[in-house]
């Protein structure tokens, strides 16, 4: 997992467990002070905080444990994969566009970083030089000609 991901996800997790632990029960409390719960709206709005804070924070913590598993010595060696970088031509657009393939968290399209789930990161892993990739997208189907490959092995040389 990259390092600066991993530290972005356990910031908000510090976060998100003190406000679960420290301020959430002063705001309940203040609430719960004021008297008839079923028309307080701090007492709700409170509780409504806490058990999305709790969704949150379960969901953070799915993520670290999936990036944790991930195996760069799985990761082919000649195929586009996470950490890939890949030129491709565009044949709808008649153009050549470079991509990294990255973590959602990373994703940045204006930057050319997409994510290994985005539709065009799926339809691009596990092609060789070559191949052809057809992205299905909202506008329609798209043609991708791999034209460069560069893995994250070849990076880490």
């Amino acid at each position: 997992m990259p390092e600066h991901i991993k530290k972005k996800l356990e910031e908000e997790i510090r976060l998100l467990e003190h406000e679960l632990t420290h301020e959430l029960p002063k705001e309940i409390k203040k609430a719960v002070a004021m008297g008839d719960l079923s028309e307080n709206a701090e007492y709700h709005m409170a509780k409504q905080r806490q058990e999305f804070v709790n969704a949150r924070l379960g969901q953070l913590k799915k993520r670290m444990s999936e990036l944790a598993l991930v195996n760069l010595t799985n990761i082919p060696k000649d195929r586009v994969a996470f950490g890939s970088k890949v030129k491709v031509f565009d044949n709808t657009k008649e153009e050549e566009i470079v991509y990294t393939l990255v973590t959602s968290e990373e994703s940045d399209v204006t930057k050319g970083l997409i994510s290994t789930t985005s539709p065009i990161g799926k339809s691009l892993m596990g092609k060789k030089v070559g191949d052809m990739a057809t992205v299905v997208t909202p506008n329609g189907k798209r043609e991708l000609e791999v034209l460069q490959l560069t893995t994250i092995h070849d990076e880490a040389s």
